[in-house]
């Protein structure tokens, strides 16, 4: 679930349940759910702005894991637009393989390092 308390400029909410093919950035429907979630938190909060950023794992080039990266962050933010959340509010970043949260060694490690994550940019 998304996390609901308050939350100041610079918190970060990875979305756990965003799902993409391996190598691709269409969204699967399964992320729905949790996407639209946080698409009526916008709705309601016009001024909340927030940066989607995506994340890759190290395996593939640094340029293929940028375009990727930034592909579903994209993905994401064409979505939650297409639902009625206000484009002004919400950006998207691909960050690529540049911000581990975990070992790139193991599956689980790289497994956490391939996410979404929504950042309070504004309130």
């Amino acid at each position: 679930d998304i996390q609901l308390q308050p939350m100041g400029v610079g918190a970060k909410i990875v979305l756990n349940n965003v799902f993409f093919d391996t190598g691709k950035h269409t969204l699967r429907p399964e992320s729905y759910p949790e996407l639209t979630r946080l698409a009526n938190i916008l709705i309601k909060y016009k001024n909340v702005r927030v940066e989607i950023s995506g994340h890759t794992d190290s395996r593939g080039s640094d340029r293929t894991n940028q375009s990727l990266s930034q592909r579903r962050a994209q993905s994401v933010v064409d979505y939650m637009v297409s639902i009625g959340v206000n484009l002004a509010q919400i950006v998207a970043v691909g960050y690529g393989e540049t911000q581990p949260r975990a070992d790139n060694v193991t599956a689980q490690g790289r497994q956490l390092n391939r996410r979404v994550e929504a950042k309070i940019l504004g309130k």
